[in-house]
């Protein structure tokens, strides 16, 4: 098969966005920045970068979150490229999406905020610019099949977190409730999480204190590579 390119084939620009993903203790949350220039001056956006002729998606895209959170080495998964020929009307621009999992921090909210950047709940992202919102829409199916079969949600919780905590970071990234006994004897069940012998009270109302768990970080990254093919819920 002989494939001939003309100079005109080569007047594609090329962009990444990243979708990050953060939660609160309480909601899941997604990072959403504000356009400056036009096209779409003001508009809500995700994070991007351009991707210059001699460079490749990925390193583009860590720096775009080294230049956000000082850090390159989070989660991070290719999405899909998005490619409808009107998505950018200064001319055609392809766009490779990723998402990435972040662990929120108040020193890392601040920083982002004093920048422009926004922690939006996933459930009340406003419309945004470009086929953002159809990349947004990706990365939620993505992030929820693999919630479901392998432990990369455990990247979200601080280094100790409660059941309770858990529990509610799976039902906002599934949307949905869950029994909370159930719930509870499947993820111990899962033997992925390991007892600190530390309790934390959760309210001033809270009647007893909460247990405080870790997860294997050995036994992770050995499920992490191999596979996890447990559904858990």
């Amino acid at each position: 098969m002989k494939i001939d390119f003309t100079p005109a084939d080569f007047n594609v620009a090329l962009a990444t966005s990243v979708v990050v993903y953060g939660f609160s203790g309480d909601e899941l949350l997604t990072l959403i920045a504000q356009k400056d220039g036009e096209p779409f001056h003001g508009a809500h956006i995700l994070p991007t970068a351009i991707i210059r002729p001699d460079q490749a998606p990925e390193n583009v895209v860590k720096s775009l979150l080294r230049d956000l959170t000082g850090r390159d080495d989070w989660p991070l998964e290719q999405l899909n490229s998005f490619a409808n020929p009107y998505r950018n009307p200064s001319g055609r621009v392809v766009n490779i999406a990723y998402y990435c999992l972040v662990r929120l921090s108040d020193d890392l909210k601040a920083s982002l905020e004093a920048r422009g950047c926004r922690w939006i709940p996933v459930t009340k992202v406003p419309s945004m610019a470009y086929d953002h919102d159809e990349v947004m829409a990706y990365a939620r199916e993505r992030f929820k099949r693999r919630v479901k079969r392998r432990p990369v949600g455990f990247t979200l919780l601080p280094r100790e977190f409660t059941l309770n905590e858990i529990q509610r970071l799976y039902e906002c990234a599934l949307g949905r409730k869950f029994d909370k006994r159930n719930f509870r004897r499947k993820v111990l069940k899962s033997q992925l999480l390991i007892e600190t012998g530390n309790t934390v009270r959760s309210s001033a109302k809270a009647k007893r204190p909460s247990r405080l768990y870790m997860f294997d970080e050995k036994k992770y990254q050995t499920l992490t590579l191999k596979g996890y093919d447990i559904v858990y819920f």
